[in-house]
């Protein structure tokens, strides 16, 4: 079993930055990838960054050169660095990590991260 808390969000002006932080607890080792999601209202939630145990990352396009992706296995942390923020990045940003041999999908609460001047 895996929980996850996520923590960083809040209000920031267009070309701002912001980091998210997201701590897992439960066993360290069934931990597999690590990741951000975002759903902005009224629309489906999509991938936004992950990285592999291994420190594989990926990045959707729309992100790629102005987000971060990080991780502390020591700490089952992972961590977003969101710079260069646009009111198209308002969103709920979620927390997701891949617990297990099976790959079993577990995710955060959500925070929310609000660009607007």
């Amino acid at each position: 079993q895996v929980q996850l808390v996520e923590s960083g969000g809040g209000l920031v002006q267009p070309g701002g930055s912001l980091r998210l932080s997201c701590a897992a607890s439960g066993n360290p080792f069934s931990i597999g990838g690590m990741g951000w999601y975002r759903q902005a209202p009224g629309k489906q939630r999509e991938l936004v960054a992950d990285m592999s145990s291994s420190g594989t990352t990926y990045y959707a396009n729309f992100v790629k050169g102005r987000f971060t992706i990080s991780r502390d296995n020591a700490k089952n942390t992972v961590y977003l660095q969101m710079n260069s923020l646009k009111p198209e990045d308002t969103a709920v940003y979620y927390c997701n990590a891949k617990y297990g041999s099976f790959a079993i999908d577990y995710w955060g609460k959500g925070t929310l991260v609000t660009v607007s001047s």
